[in-house]
């Protein structure tokens, strides 16, 4: 009889892709009910911590083009997240500010965030959500091309 062959065991990144996309998966899931996007977060986050970004540079931050993210701005707007001080107009520097409306927002998503967090992390006790931690922090801070 021919032994069956074992699986290999998943390679760390393959698992923290998996997990990754999981996550990402389901906290824009539970964005959308707040009709509200990662990228609607992503730029009220910016423009929360340094007001007057440009449109190319919150887009270079999200991974998208300008024209992108004038859309995404245009949403945040009509959601009331953000307010134009400046008059719209071609080559002109949109100064946005993040509203109340905007922080209740980011509120919002980050407590969307730990719930999918606390529902991904369940298996694990506290013991090792504070060791995984201290095990991925330094992988994202230290010395890689991230």
């Amino acid at each position: 009889m021919t032994p069956v062959p074992r699986t290999p065991q998943p390679s760390p990144g393959f698992l923290l892709m998996t997990i990754g996309r999981t996550i990402r998966v389901e906290v824009e899931a539970g964005l959308r009910e707040h009709g509200t996007s990662l990228r609607h977060l992503s730029a009220l986050g910016h423009l929360s911590r340094e007001p007057g970004l440009s449109y190319s540079e919150l887009g270079r931050r999200a991974g998208v083009t300008a024209q992108s993210m004038q859309a995404t701005l245009r949403q945040l707007e009509e959601l009331g997240g953000v307010e134009r001080r400046t008059l719209p107009g071609r080559g002109r520097t949109a100064e946005l500010v993040v509203t109340p409306a905007g922080q209740e927002l980011i509120a919002t998503g980050f407590r969307v965030m730990r719930e999918v967090e606390q529902k991904v992390l369940a298996p694990l006790d506290d013991e090792q959500r504070q060791a995984l931690t201290a095990l991925l922090f330094p992988v994202l801070t230290g010395g890689g091309s991230l």
